[in-house]
Parts: C-alpha cells; sequence; structure tokens
C-alpha cells in the first residue's frame, strides 16, 4: 500500500475534530499548489492555476466515530455517536480515545450473551447499553486519562486484503482525500482550481457549505465514496456496483434531495471516461449525499458533478476498495477539468 495512502487513512479525524488529518492534507497540498491555508470552519482550501474559471474540487475529511459523554464511579466510559454507525457492529470494536492527556486504547463491551435474559437477546442492542472498558479501576484513574468530550476513533488499520483490494478505517472519504491530493499533483490547467478537504460532512455537509460560499465556483466536483453492491445480501437492484469496474459517475443522491447532476456534467464526464478509456460505472442513489449536495444550491447555483469510489462495509470501522477505482477517479478529474476549461 502507497505509504501517503495509509498516512491518510489512518490518521485521526471525527467531524468537527479533523486537525490531524487537516495537517496531513494541508501539508500535502501545500507541495503541488500555489497557497494553501485553513478556514474559519476548519476546511483545508488549497488554490492552483490561474484562469477565467473557478473549478472547486472536494472530499471530506471527516470520518465517523465516537465521543466520551460520561465516566462512570467504576472508571467506563460511556459515549455518543458521532456520524450515521450502525449500532450491531459497536461491541467489542477497538477504540482509541484522543485526548490531551495521551491517547488511550480502549475495547467496547456490552453485558454478556450468558447473563442476558430473552427478552434482551430479542431486542436490537443499542450504544447506550454500551461502555468502553480503558483498564481503570475507578473514576478518578480514568480522569486522568481522558476527559468528557473526547474524540474517539476506531483503531487504525489498513493493507492489501487481496491484490488491488484494499481495507482500512476512514476508507470513507480518505481514499477521496488521497485522491484530491494525487489529482492536484498532476492538475494543469488555464483555471483557477481548488482543492477543498472539507470538515463535517458526515454531521450535515457543514464544511462544504462554508466553503463552498468562499470559494465561490464555476463548477465543481465532490469526490467520495459509495455503497458497493458486490457482497452478499446486497441485490443489483439496491446496488449494482462493483469493486474494479471503475469509479462510479453519480446521477441522483438520496432519490432526488441530494445532488441531481444536470445533462451538461453527467454528459463531460461520461463522455470523457469514454473518450480516455477510463473504467466508470453509473451511481443512481437512493438513501445518502455526498458534499455535492450543498456545493450545487451555493449562491445561485453551481454545475457540481459527484464522482464516487466503491468501498464495502462503509461507515464500519473498515472499509474495502479497489485501488484501481481510486486510480480511475483521479484520471477522470484530471481528464474532465483539463475538457471542461477547454470547451467551456
Amino acid at each position: 500500500m502507497d505509504q501517503l495512502l495509509k498516512k491518510v487513512i489512518d490518521a485521526a479525524g471525527i467531524s468537527g475534530y479533523e486537525g490531524e488529518i487537516a495537517k496531513i492534507m494541508h501539508d500535502e497540498l501545500k507541495k503541488s499548489c500555489d497557497s494553501v491555508g485553513v478556514d474559519n470552519f476548519g476546511n483545508v482550501i488549497a488554490k492552483k492555476g490561474k484562469g477565467k474559471k473557478k473549478i472547486m474540487l472536494a472530499a471530506h475529511m471527516d470520518e465517523i466515530g465516537l465521543m466520551v459523554k460520561q465516566i462512570s464511579k467504576e472508571g467506563y466510559i460511556y459515549f455518543i455517536k458521532i456520524g450515521g454507525i450502525d449500532d450491531r457492529i459497536l461491541p467489542a470494536q477497538k477504540v482509541i480515545i484522543k485526548s490531551k492527556k495521551g491517547d488511550s486504547f480502549g475495547l467496547i463491551g456490552t453485558k454478556p450473551p450468558h447473563l442476558q435474559k430473552d427478552e434482551d437477546r430479542k431486542r436490537p442492542m443499542k450504544y447506550e447499553d454500551m461502555f468502553i472498558d480503558i483498564g481503570c479501576k475507578n473514576k478518578e484513574e480514568a480522569e486522568k486519562r481522558v476527559e468528557i468530550g473526547d474524540a474517539i476513533i476506531f483503531e487504525p488499520n489498513s493493507g492489501v486484503l487481496n491484490g488491488k483490494l484494499y481495507y482500512g478505517k476512514a476508507a470513507d472519504d480518505r481514499i477521496g482525500c488521497y485522491a484530491l491530493i494525487k489529482i492536484m499533483e498532476r492538475l494543469k490547467v488555464n483555471a483557477e482550481v481548488y482543492a477543498v478537504a472539507t470538515g463535517q460532512e458526515e454531521v450535515g455537509l457543514k464544511g462544504a457549505r462554508t466553503a463552498a460560499f468562499k470559494v465561490d465556483p464555476d463548477f465543481a466536483i465532490a469526490i467520495d465514496t459509495t455503497i458497493a453492491g458486490d457482497t452478499p445480501q446486497i441485490t443489483e437492484r439496491e446496488s449494482a456496483l462493483k469493486l474494479g469496474s471503475g469509479v462510479a459517475i453519480t446521477i441522483i443522491e438520496a432519490s432526488g434531495r441530494g445532488v441531481i447532476v444536470n445533462e451538461k456534467v453527467k454528459d463531460l464526464l461520461v463522455t470523457t471516461a469514454k473518450a480516455n478509456k477510463i473504467k466508470y460505472q453509473i451511481d443512481v442513489i437512493e438513501g445518502g449525499m455526498t458534499d455535492g449536495a450543498i456545493i450545487y444550491m451555493n449562491r445561485e447555483g453551481v454545475p457540481t458533478g459527484v464522482l464516487s469510489i466503491p468501498t464495502r462495509y462503509i461507515h464500519s470501522p473498515t472499509g474495502v476498495f479497489n485501488i484501481d477505482d481510486v486510480n480511475s477517479a483521479i484520471e477522470l478529474v484530471v481528464k474532465a477539468l483539463g475538457r471542461f476549461v477547454k470547451e467551456g
């Protein structure tokens, strides 16, 4: 696995606490862009090139995670969820509590099945019934290590699953952030191109709103992940996307509640992919949105495309994706922007 990709995936950064990944994005974008800074909201905004057109590329930095809500007298940590997380995946997960006092390793615990009553086994397990064990004997000892309000991430993990299939924490959307860095390294167009690593996407697409207002682009592309359908229990009607079959060109999100990509933008992306023999898939999403949903409603409206990388197990501690699809996304953005600037 590329070491930059690993560093980006493993970095900490739940919504609103993106400092660690923001520094990586700042430092990496600085290598290829004319200027880079962090706005009041915490978005990293880099600029490259000159020209009449302003283009915004966005990938969100934040990951789903947890936050310390309470420390019990026995030294256990109660938490809330940050972002969309299925409670069923949480038991026995390894986590890291990011505190000013240093990182604390923990395990999410629940009541043992041996002691559960029949009615307990029948009802879905809720996160409110879980706790984090950091190995402390009481509240006083725990408070020396963590504080209420500390961010909690799933334990960093990344690597090669098999061949071109990679895995990692926060694949959503750190693989988009990695693509953003690589795009800016390659990009040479007669336009002002703004690479924006946005914050707080997982809790309401918030960073994209403030960044789009500041940049005020003529055209935009959001780079994100999307649900791969090539696992058991997912029908083709729900998702026909497959790992290794190319980047997904999104047409519509959340049955129209999210971005609806206009015909001109759709044709630009599809025509560019065909002309350059870039593998692609078409994505029509019934649920879920990306930063594109907010960017395209900025000011008087912004023509916006969404390119997504099919990923298994998103919004879980570990996602699986195909590196060829990431490279397809990079290639398509570079080629599409060249065509957009040339054709207007």
